[in-house]
């Protein structure tokens, strides 16, 4: 696992530093607009690239670099790419019940916990 962290970590900071570049990428070439456009943007190419990579890996005996590759660079880029690839995952698994509880509970609850900081932190910080 020791051995593993370096490339996870290598990984991450290049992918966060390419959805820096992305989103300022995409803000420049559309200008600011209401709605978030450079973050749907990485969100849908980051699991595009997720998709490519897992059917890429398991044919061409690359699954090793799924540290790298799926956790560090697509992690960093947008973890959207592996919320996505649990879903698709459960549903190809025949579990549609339980893709459908995964997708409501993570984003009802990701949200209500992103309020709750907003809440927690206004009452601290204000």
């Amino acid at each position: 696992m020791l051995n593993t962290l370096p490339y996870v970590a290598l990984g991450g900071a290049v992918g966060a530093s390419l959805r820096y570049l992305a989103g300022l990428g995409v803000t420049r070439a559309l200008g600011h607009t209401p709605f978030p456009v450079a973050i749907l943007s990485v969100n849908v190419l980051g699991s595009l690239l997720m998709g490519l990579f897992v059917v890429a890996a398991a044919h061409r005996g690359l699954t090793h670099l799924s540290p790298l590759v799926m956790t560090g660079l697509l992690g960093g880029f947008t973890t959207f790419s592996a919320f996505s690839l649990e879903t698709v995952t459960l549903i190809e698994r025949g579990a549609h019940g339980q893709a459908a509880l995964y997708v409501a509970l993570s984003l009802g609850l990701s949200v209500g916990g992103l309020m709750a900081g907003l809440w927690l932190g206004r009452g601290v910080f204000a």
